[in-house]
């Protein structure tokens, strides 16, 4: 008998934006409750996992962490198609990253399932005033132009972490509370017996089956 999962439910994340925007930081703030500044660039792809309750439920969520160079592109789009929710990473100390994130929404576009959930963060919040050269309004703003949630976020101090995977993990989870709700019921077709001529006690040939 095979041992019961210990999850309700599988949701595969998956972690894009620029090159050095701290995606792979963020990833070890939530999954480890841990930081660190000399994390070394992501080769390829890599993940983790890290089990919440949500609603009384118990979602799994696998979440990828993907490379943002682009010498990785290649290798990276393969794994858009499984992912049930995107997280659009940039940094706010970076105009080019926040700017290139219409880039990687065209890759969403061309790569990803067209249901996909999404979500905009905007990391490095806690960087000094000074250093931020994307404001709060202009995050939001392009975040509500593609119709998605938005978060400023901190992986250095864990600020908003957990609110940005727990958003995009709920609205997932409605999404597929209500593609279930909406499935069509299946048709069972039962074969009724042919009906009895009482006088002779054999079952009579429906009509269209006569020769």
């Amino acid at each position: 008998m095979a041992a019961r999962a210990d999850y309700d439910c599988l949701i595969k994340l998956l972690l894009i934006g620029d090159s050095g925007v701290g995606k792979s930081c963020l990833l070890l703030r939530f999954s480890e409750d841990s930081f660190t500044q000399s994390y070394i660039t992501t080769i390829g792809i890599d993940f983790k996992v890290r089990t919440i309750e949500l609603d009384g439920k118990r979602m799994k969520l696998q979440i990828w962490d993907t490379a943002g160079q682009e010498r990785f592109r290649t290798i990276t789009t393969a794994y858009y198609r499984g992912a049930m929710g995107i997280l659009l990473v940039y940094d706010v100390t970076d105009e080019s990253s926040f700017d290139n994130i219409r880039n990687w929404m065209k890759n969403i576009e061309q790569h990803a399932s067209d249901t996909v959930n999404k979500i905009l963060i905007g990391n490095k919040a806690d960087m000094d005033e000074s250093k931020k050269v994307v404001p709060t309004s202009r995050g939001q703003a392009l975040a509500d132009e593609y119709g998605v949630k938005f978060f400023e976020t901190s992986a250095k101090t864990g600020y908003n972490v957990e609110q940005g995977f727990f958003a995009i993990a709920g609205d997932i989870k409605q999404r597929l509370a209500e593609a279930d709700s909406k499935a069509e019921p299946s048709t069972i077709k039962i074969s009724l017996p042919e009906p009895v001529n009482p006088s002779t006690g054999v079952q009579q040939r429906s009509a269209c089956c006569s020769t």
